[in-house]
């Protein structure tokens, strides 16, 4: 398949444009600052500069959410980054009257907001908050900008954990100084994925043609921010465990810290476990075993 791929210098995509050309897929990103082509890659800074035609669409561009406090000039950064790009998507389609057989969207869990204890499988709610609303928008804008007759995936992300990128490096720095933490009580849920099982998760539903709909993209086993600090501290020597308080997280980060940090949600993969997929680091121990080696 010829598979379109925005997003794809980041974290996720890094690892999954490898893993599309090992299955013999031709991928093109669309990148804000490379034009060059190799064997079944390509990089193209216009949409135009596409050939025809593209199979599958995987969507995940946008600005990160925890890159910098969350003023209002970077709100509406984050969310154009998202809502602007597919929508660019849907008006080449548009003109081109193409139709890609499957689009997968980057979303994430903030679409349910806090939600306490409760387990949330794709059938939850959408909660309450800046980002419950970029998540419910960027789907929304998804299903508009998507031909007729193409199958959608909207792609409810986790938290993203690999070496050398994406939240782990900062999850880990005060271990790897002999400090141990957690944030607030403690007792809010961290919903957790490898990225080897985001992108197996990613290849799984774009070839199989009966997943339609939000999958969230989270390990069967979330943990409590407790949880996550006892894990940790198998792999590094800590001398000592302190935990980071709410006040203090919310003058560091500003508003983020109450929609990602201080409240969690305990999400559940139910719809893609019932889609036939398997992870290979279903508990934290096993994945962080693997990342902290």
């Amino acid at each position: 398949m010829h598979v379109l791929l925005t997003g794809g210098t980041g974290f996720i995509g890094q690892a999954l444009v490898p893993a599309l050309r090992d299955e013999n897929h031709e991928v093109s990103v669309l990148s804000r600052s490379r034009d060059e082509q190799g064997d079944g890659l390509r990089y193209v800074t216009a949409l135009d500069a596409l050939p025809a035609p593209v199979d599958a669409v995987i969507n995940l561009a946008g600005a990160s959410l925890a890159d910098k406090r969350w003023t209002a000039a970077y709100k509406t950064t984050i969310r154009e980054s998202r809502l602007g790009t597919t929508r660019a998507l849907g008006e080449y389609f548009a003109k081109r009257d193409e139709t890609p057989a499957v689009w997968l969207n980057g979303s994430a869990i903030g679409f349910y907001g806090p939600q306490g204890d409760n387990a949330l499988d794709e059938s939850a709610a959408n909660g309450e908050g800046f980002a419950a609303a970029l998540c419910r928008d960027w789907e929304q804008a998804a299903r508009e900008a998507a031909p007729e007759g193409t199958r959608i995936c909207l792609l409810r992300l986790g938290v993203v954990l690999d070496s050398g990128g994406g939240a782990y490096p900062q999850m880990a720095a005060p271990f790897r100084m002999g400090v141990g933490n957690w944030v607030a009580s403690g007792q809010q849920f961290l919903s957790w994925i490898h990225r080897r099982d985001t992108v197996a998760a990613i290849q799984h539903l774009m070839n199989h043609d009966s997943a339609s709909g939000a999958f969230n993209l989270t390990a069967p086993n979330p943990v409590s921010s407790r949880e996550f600090c006892a894990a940790m501290k198998q792999q590094y020597r800590t001398l000592v465990t302190l935990p980071m308080p709410a006040p203090v997280m919310r003058l560091i980060v500003g508003e983020m810290a109450d929609e990602l940090l201080i409240t969690g949600q305990r999400v559940v993969p139910q719809a893609l476990k019932e889609s036939g997929f398997s992870f290979s680091a279903p508990d934290i121990d096993t994945a962080l075993a693997e990342i902290a080696a």
